[in-house]
């Protein structure tokens, strides 16, 4: 019996050992046979690590203290303030989470994502079928609609800001000269949020649509002339060529497209500021606002509310990649 207990950790000990040798194996090998990729990548991993690594463990440990612009250290003149802020745990967090203004952020912050990427996708999609098809001027057709990803944003967002301007502004202009009263574009509540929602879409209908243009272009053209010839409507084509065709890429930009706009600071900021009052405010403005508006600056708040949105995006992103898997995408 004795004998028989101490062969079960010996065996148990020697398979582990083979595990080990045989991962240390793959690991050689792959250094072996990729070391110039590896090479190439690590300067990038580096930078990367200290430009985005030390930022998010910083802003993570911020956020487990009370620190603000009073007691963190700072120097005046030639004097040197030490830093007495303390470490507190969680407060933070239960803090921010038991907020109803965290809630009510969340909650508009959703509705603009979904809204945002629901529109941009659609006209991404249509726009994309259209250019897709050989017609004259085609070429000039997708420059134009490109555009406005070459501009940059805080340009588009201050040329949006003088249309939407309620006394001297374009659209208004136009609405006074056909006999329709104006309207309030960034002074109303609803009004500014659809304001936001339009220039944020404007922005990001390029990027949906060259994406999926791309995807169209590689979908075999005699999947199409094999379903026309089988008396298959447009429609039939779309539903059963075209969108599968496509899941893949509209996967990735679908992912791609929600992270960009629940963190789109610069069209809320610029546009709003998060008013009229804080009808268009975001996760990702609140936690500007905590460091750099607010009275002191809180900067521990700011920190916390970053961590939160941080989390929120991985969680949509596991999930997002668990219905990927189920429905048999690779990613």
């Amino acid at each position: 019996m004795a004998a028989a207990d101490t062969s079960q950790p010996v065996a148990k000990a020697a398979g582990e050992n083979l595990t080990r040798g045989r991962s240390r194996g793959r690991l050689r090998r792959a250094l072996g046979t990729h070391w110039y990729a590896w090479t190439m990548v690590a300067p990038v991993v580096l930078v990367l690590g200290v430009i985005i690594g030390w930022p998010l463990v910083r802003g993570i440990y911020l956020s487990l203290t009370d620190a603000n612009e009073r007691n963190v250290g700072r120097t005046i003149g030639a004097n040197h303030i030490e830093a007495t802020y303390e470490f507190v745990g969680l407060d933070n967090y239960t803090a921010v989470l038991g907020d109803p203004v965290f809630l009510q952020r969340l909650v508009w912050t959703v509705i603009w994502t979904v809204a945002c990427v629901s529109v941009t996708f659609t006209l991404g999609l249509v726009l994309a079928n259209m250019l897709n098809r050989n017609f004259r001027g085609r070429g000039f057709y997708r420059m134009a609609l490109i555009l406005p990803w070459a501009v940059p944003g805080f340009v588009s967002v201050f040329a949006w800001r003088f249309l939407f301007n309620r006394d001297n502004g374009i659209l208004n202009n136009l609405l006074e000269g056909g006999g329709i009263a104006g309207v309030p574009w960034l002074d109303d509540p609803t009004w500014a949020k659809f304001a936001v929602i339009t220039v944020n879409v404007w922005l990001g209908v390029p990027f949906m649509m060259v994406a999926l243009l791309g995807g169209l272009q590689s979908i075999p053209g005699e999947l199409y002339e094999a379903a026309e010839m089988d008396g298959a409507s447009a429609w039939q084509r779309f539903r059963h060529i075209t969108l599968p065709g496509l899941r893949a890429v509209s996967m990735t930009v679908i992912l791609l497209s929600t992270i960009w706009t629940f963190n789109m600071f610069p069209v809320i900021f610029l546009l709003t500021r998060g008013g009229p009052g804080d009808a268009t405010e975001i996760l990702v403005t609140q936690a500007f606002r905590e460091a750099f508006v607010e009275s002191p600056r809180d900067f521990a708040g700011s920190a916390t509310w970053g961590v939160l949105i941080l989390l929120l995006l991985m969680m949509f992103a596991l999930v997002y990649r668990r219905s990927l898997r189920k429905q048999g995408e690779v990613w």
